[in-house]
C-alpha cells in the first residue's frame, strides 16, 4: 500500500474519532442520567486519544494529519441536536443517536481493516476497532436498558 493511501485511510479514521469525540461530548450535555453522562465523557476522551494516536502515525508516514471531524459527522451532530430538541433530550434519544454514530464508526474501521495496511498501522487500527466495537456494544446495552426503564414508567 502506498504511503499516501495509508495516510488517507488514517485521516479517515481520525475524522471518525473526532466525530465520536464531538458526538459523545454533545450527547453528554443532554442526557439526564449522571452515569450515562460519565460514560459519554469517558468515551469522548477515548475517541480523542485514538485520534491523537492516529495523527502521530500520519506524521510518521509523512502526511498532514486531519484535526477535525467529517462533514457527515457535523451533520450527525446537528441531527443529535435537532432530535434532542424534538425529543426533549431524552436519554433514550441520545443513546439512539450515539449508537447510530458508533454504527458508522464500526463500518469505517471495518473498511480500513480491509486495506493492505502496514503491520504497525494494522496493529493500531485493530486495537482501536476493538475499542469502537466495545463502545458500540455498551451504548446499545445502555439504550436497551433505558428503553426498558422508559416503558415501565
Amino acid at each position: 500500500m502506498e504511503k499516501d493511501d495509508v495516510v488517507d485511510t488514517l485521516n479517515n479514521l481520525i475524522e471518525t474519532c473526532k466525530d465520536g469525540e464531538y458526538g459523545f461530548t454533545a450527547s453528554a450535555e443532554h442526557v439526564r442520567s449522571a452515569s450515562i453522562r460519565q460514560i459519554f465523557a469517558a468515551r469522548a476522551l477515548e475517541c480523542r486519544e485514538a485520534a491523537l494516536e492516529l495523527q502521530q502515525l500520519v506524521r510518521q508516514y509523512g502526511g498532514k494529519a486531519e484535526d477535525e471531524g467529517s462533514v457527515s459527522g457535523a451533520m450527525h451532530r446537528g441531527w443529535v441536536s435537532v432530535k434532542g430538541t424534538l425529543a426533549g433530550y431524552s436519554d433514550v434519544a441520545m443513546l439512539e443517536e450515539c449508537e447510530r454514530g458508533e454504527d458508522a464508526a464500526v463500518a469505517r474501521y471495518r473498511k480500513a481493516l480491509q486495506q493492505d495496511l502496514p503491520a504497525d498501522v494494522l496493529l493500531v487500527v485493530q486495537r482501536q476497532m476493538n475499542g469502537v466495537q466495545r463502545n458500540h456494544d455498551q451504548v446499545r446495552r445502555l439504550r436497551d436498558e433505558a428503553r426498558a426503564t422508559e416503558h415501565r414508567a
